[in-house]
C-alpha cells in the first residue's frame, strides 16, 4: 500500500480539459503539449500546497486525494485562478467518501463517482458533491438535483462561486433504472455500443446474448453517457412482464408517461428508448419498425436473447466476461458482500468455472458471507448440473447457478423464494408479509444473497431467478395457495382504491394501483389457466375505472369473457358490478354492440334479485342511455334516462347523474330551460357528492349559458370546472371546458386565444382518447401563435385558458 495516501475519510479532486481535441488541433502537437504540461504544473502545485497527494494522472485527467475537504476545495479554486487566463481550461469534480485502501490504491464507488461529477461540468467550473459539501464552512451555489451518467440516484450538486455556465451535462428526461451497485468491467463494450449509439446510420441496436451476460446493465449504462446526443429523453421499456406481443407500444407509451398515439408524441423529437428483455414478445418487433419509420431522430436500442430480423437493425453480441473482468468482477462483488474479502487463487477457478457470466458470479460472491473460496469450490460449482439439452450451454450453467444457489438457503428462505416468485411487478413489505408469510429478516437474506432486490420501497427478482422460482413453486404443494392469497390481496387492494371514488382520488390512487399491474395480469393468467373466472370478475368489478384511465383498455378486453364467465360464480350483486364494468371496457374500446348487450344483462340479473344492490341497475340504464345517444336515438336515449331515475327515486337512490344525463340528452336538443333544470338540480342534490361528477356538472351548465349568449355565467361555470379538473386530473372535462372557452372567445373576436384553447382541448382529449360530450364545430380558425408549443399537459392548458384574454 502507498503510505502516503489518506486514509478514513478522503475528498477526491479530478480534473479534466475541456475541448482538448480541438485545443490540440489549434495549437498543434508541440504547442499542446508545452500548454498540458504547465497545466500540470499548476495543478500540482496548487494540491500539493493544500496538503494534496496525486494520485494517477493520465492524459488530460488529474486524481487527487486530500484528507480535509476545506483543502480540497482550496486548491481547486486555486488552481482554476490560475488557469483562468491561459488557453487550457479545466472542469473540476469534488466528492467525499471512505474508499478501500488496497495495493492498488484506492478501491470503491466514491472514485468514479468524483470523476463522473467532474465529466459533468465545464471548464473553469468547479463541482461539489454534498458529501463534501456538508463538511465545508463556505456558501456553494446550490444547482438543484442531477442524475450523474452512472445512473446513481438524483443527489443534490453545488458550484464554487456564482460565475453562470451552461446546463451540467447529466442525465435528464429519463426513467433510467438506478442500480444498486456499481458498473465494474465491460470499458471495451460501453465504448463500442457507445459509438454505434452515435452513429447515424444505426437506428436500431440489438444487443444479443444469453441469459446472464449482463445485456440489461450494459445497455442502461450506454444509454446513460450517451444521452447528451438525445434532449429529448432517454427512456426504459422493460418487457419482462408481458407476454402479448401488441402490448409492447403501450408499454413504451406508459413508460414515458403518454397516453396518446406514441408516433405522434415523439414525432422528430430526438429520444433513444431502451426496450429491455424482447425475447418475450419478438412478434412485437414489426411495431418497432412501424415506429422508426414514423419518427425520423428516434432510436432504439434493443435487449435480447435473439435478433429482431428487422431492416436495418444492427446486432452487438454480448458475450461473458473476459476473465479478467470475471475475476475484477466478483472481487467487487464479493468485497461488496464482504467488507475485507481478498481474493486468493480460488477466485480465478471460480470464474473459470461459472463461464464468466455476470449473474452467474453475482449469485456466487454473495455466499463469501458465509463461505470461503475453497469452500465455494469444494462444495460444488454447477459445472456438471445442467438443465435442459436444448438450452445453450451457458443457459443451462445459469440454470444451475440457480439450482445451486437455492440448495444453499435454508428450508424458510426456500420456502419464501418459491412464494415470492408469484409477483411478476414485484411487492411491498407488507404485501409480501401477507401473501408468503415471510419476516423482515428472511427478505433481508434474501436480498443480501442478490436472489432478490429492493429499490424505491419495493421488492423484486430478476426475470430469469423469478423463473426458476416459478418452476420450484409449482413443483411444489403451495403454489394454488400462493396465488390464491395474492389475489386476495390484489383484490382487496382494488376494491379499496379503485370504484365508486377512484377519480376523486385519482393521483393517489394511481400511485397504489399502478406499480401492481404486472401482478394482476399474472393473477388473471392463473386465474385464466385454472378455471377461477371468479377472481377475473372481482377484479373486474373493481378495477374497471382504473385500468381505463391508466390506458390498459385494449389489454383487458381480453379477459371480459371470462369476467363474463365468472358471473355465475359469484354472488350476485358482485355479478351485476362485473358486467357493467365488463361493458364499460367494451364500450371504450369501441365495441358497442357488445357494450349494450352486457349493460342489458346488469340490468336484468340486478331487476330479477331482491338482494342486487338496485344502485346497478340504475348505473347501467345511464350507460345504455349514454350508447342510444351516441347512436342518434335521443328518444330511447331518454326513455332509458327516465327509467334510470324512476328507479332511483323510487329506491331513494342518488339521483344526480340520471338528472344530468336527462340535462345531456335536452342540451342535445337544444332546450336549454329543461336542460338548465336538470342540471341545476343534479348539481345541487342533496345526496353524498362526487367531485369528478360536478365537475361535469358544472361544464353542462357553462355549455348551457353559452348558448344563451350569457357568456359571464358561461366563463365562470368553465372557469370553475376546469379548476376542479386540474385537480382531479380529469383530463376529458378540461377539453369540454377548454372547447367552451374557445367558442366564447372567438364570439368576442379573441380568435388566436379561441384557435389555442381549441387545439389544447384536442391534445387533453388525446392523452385519455376522449370523444367529446357532445358535438362542437368552431370553424375556421388562425394557426395558433406557437403552435409548436400548444399546451400539451393538463396544468399548462388550465393556466392560458384562466388568464387575461389575448388578442
Amino acid at each position: 500500500m502507498r503510505p502516503d495516501l489518506p486514509t478514513g475519510t478522503v475528498s477526491f479532486v479530478f480534473t479534466d480539459i475541456e475541448g482538448s481535441t480541438k485545443l490540440l488541433h489549434e495549437l498543434g502537437a508541440e504547442g499542446y503539449a508545452e500548454a498540458l504540461a504547465e497545466h500540470r504544473r499548476l495543478i500540482r502545485e496548487a494540491c500539493a500546497r493544500h496538503g494534496g497527494v496525486e494520485v494517477d494522472t493520465q492524459g488530460d485527467a488529474s486524481f487527487f486525494a486530500f484528507p480535509t475537504a476545506p483543502g480540497a476545495l482550496a486548491a481547486a479554486e486555486e488552481m482554476t485562478e490560475a488557469l483562468a487566463s491561459g488557453r487550457i481550461q479545466v472542469r473540476v469534480g469534488l466528492h467525499t467518501g471512505t474508499p478501500l485502501h488496497t495495493d492498488e490504491g484506492y478501491v470503491g464507488g466514491d472514485i468514479h463517482r468524483a470523476a463522473r461529477l467532474a465529466a459533468a461540468g465545464h471548464g473553469g467550473q468547479v463541482l461539489v458533491s454534498s458529501s463534501t459539501a456538508g463538511l465545508l464552512d463556505l456558501e456553494l451555489e446550490d444547482l438543484g438535483q442531477h442524475r450523474l451518467k452512472d445512473l446513481s440516484a438524483p443527489e443534490r450538486i453545488f458550484q464554487l462561486g456564482d460565475a453562470e455556465f451552461p446546463p451540467l451535462k447529466t442525465l435528464h428526461q429519463t426513467n433510467l433504472p438506478v442500480p444498486s451497485t456499481p458498473f465494474v468491467g465491460r470499458e471495451k463494450e460501453l465504448a463500442d455500443v457507445c459509438a454505434l449509439l452515435m452513429r447515424h446510420d444505426i437506428r436500431l441496436l440489438t444487443l444479443t446474448g444469453p441469459g446472464g451476460t449482463g445485456k440489461t446493465r450494459l445497455a442502461a449504462q450506454a444509454a446513460g453517457s450517451a444521452s447528451d446526443g438525445f434532449p429529448d429523453g432517454v427512456w426504459w421499456v422493460p418487457l419482462d412482464t408481458i407476454r402479448d406481443p401488441a402490448l409492447v407500444l403501450e408499454s413504451a407509451a406508459l413508460a414515458m408517461g403518454v397516453k396518446r398515439a406514441l408516433s405522434a408524441h415523439v414525432g422528430d423529437k430526438r429520444v433513444l428508448i431502451l426496450f429491455d428483455c424482447f425475447e418475450r414478445v419478438v412478434e412485437g418487433a414489426f411495431s418497432v419498425a412501424g415506429l422508426l419509420a414514423s419518427c425520423p431522430n428516434l432510436k432504439i436500442l434493443v435487449t435480447s436473447r435473439e435478433r429482431l430480423r428487422l431492416t436495418g437493425e444492427h446486432e452487438y453480441t454480448v458475450h461473458p466476461f473476459a476473465h479478467e473482468e470475471a475475476v475484477g468482477f466478483f472481487s467487487a462483488r464479493a468485497r461488496a458482500a464482504k467488507h475485507e474479502f481478498e481474493p486468493d487463487e480460488a477466485v480465478s477457478e471460480i470464474c473459470r468455472r461459472l463461464d464468466d457470466l455476470p449473474l452467474a458470479l453475482e449469485l456466487a460472491a454473495a455466499r463469501v458471507k458465509v463461505l470461503s473460496t475453497r469452500q465455494l469450490l469444494e462444495r460444488g460449482l454447477p459445472i456438471s448440473s445442467r438443465g435442459p439439452r436444448d438450452l445453450p450451454d451457458r443457459q443451462r450453467t445459469l440454470r444451475a447457478t440457480m439450482e445451486w444457489s437455492y440448495e444453499l438457503l435454508t428450508q424458510e428462505e426456500q420456502r419464501v423464494f418459491r412464494r415470492l416468485a408469484v409477483f411478476a411487478g414485484g411487492c411491498t413489505l407488507e404485501t409480501a408479509e401477507e401473501v408468503t408469510e415471510a419476516d423482515l429478516d428472511t427478505l433481508h437474506s434474501l436480498v443480501d444473497k442478490s436472489l432478490l432486490r429492493h429499490s424505491n420501497e419495493r421488492y423484486s427478482m430478476l426475470e430469469t431467478i423469478r423463473e426458476y422460482a416459478l418452476e420450484q413453486l409449482e413443483d411444489s404443494d403451495e403454489a394454488d395457495e400462493t396465488w390464491e392469497r395474492l389475489g386476495r390481496e390484489l383484490v382487496a387492494l382494488a376494491e379499496a382504491e379503485g370504484a365508486p371514488m377512484f377519480f376523486d382520488r385519482q393521483e393517489s390512487a394511481f400511485a397504489r394501483l399502478e406499480p401492481e399491474h404486472a401482478n394482476t395480469r399474472a393473477v388473471v393468467e392463473w386465474a385464466l389457466l385454472h378455471g377461477r373466472n371468479d377472481v377475473v370478475a372481482r377484479l373486474f368489478s373493481a378495477l374497471e375505472e382504473v385500468w381505463v384511465a391508466q390506458g390498459h383498455q385494449r389489454e383487458v378486453a381480453g379477459w371480459i369473457k371470462a369476467a363474463v364467465a365468472g358471473c355465475d360464480e359469484i354472488p350476485v350483486e358482485l355479478a351485476v358490478g362485473a358486467l357493467g364494468a365488463a361493458a364499460e371496457v367494451a364500450e371504450v374500446t369501441g365495441d358497442v354492440t357488445r357494450a349494450t348487450a352486457l349493460y342489458e344483462e346488469a340490468v336484468a340479473r340486478g331487476a330479477s334479485n331482491d338482494d342486487v344492490d338496485p344502485f346497478w341497475e340504475a348505473a347501467s340504464l345511464v350507460q345504455l342511455s349514454r350508447i342510444a345517444l351516441g347512436e342518434r336515438d335521443v328518444q330511447r336515449a331518454r326513455a332509458i334516462a327516465e327509467r334510470s331515475l324512476e328507479l332511483r327515486v323510487a329506491r331513494d337512490l342518488p339521483r344526480a347523474r340520471a338528472l344530468a344525463w336527462l340535462g345531456e340528452i335536452a342540451l342535445r336538443e337544444d332546450d336549454l330551460v329543461t336542460a338548465e333544470q336538470f342540471l341545476e338540480e343534479a348539481l345541487h342534490a342533496d345526496e353524498p357528492r362526487h367531485a369528478a361528477n360536478d365537475a361535469s356538472y358544472c361544464e353542462a351548465l357553462g355549455e348551457v349559458a353559452r348558448r344563451r349568449g350569457d357568456d359571464e355565467r358561461a366563463e365562470k361555470l368553465f372557469h370553475d370546472a376546469l379548476r376542479a379538473a386540474v385537480t382531479l386530473r380529469n383530463h376529458a372535462v378540461a377539453a369540454d371546458c377548454l372547447e367552451g372557452l374557445a367558442l366564447l372567445a372567438k364570439a368576442r373576436g379573441h380568435t388566436r386565444r379561441a384557435a389555442r384553447c381549441w387545439a389544447s382541448g384536442q391534445v387533453l382529449r388525446a392523452v385519455v382518447d376522449a370523444a367529446p360530450s357532445r358535438p362542437r364545430a368552431i370553424g375556421d380558425l388562425p394557426e395558433p401563435v406557437g403552435i409548436g408549443r400548444v399546451e400539451t399537459t393538463l396544468e399548462e392548458a388550465v393556466s392560458y385558458a384562466l388568464g387575461e384574454p389575448d388578442a
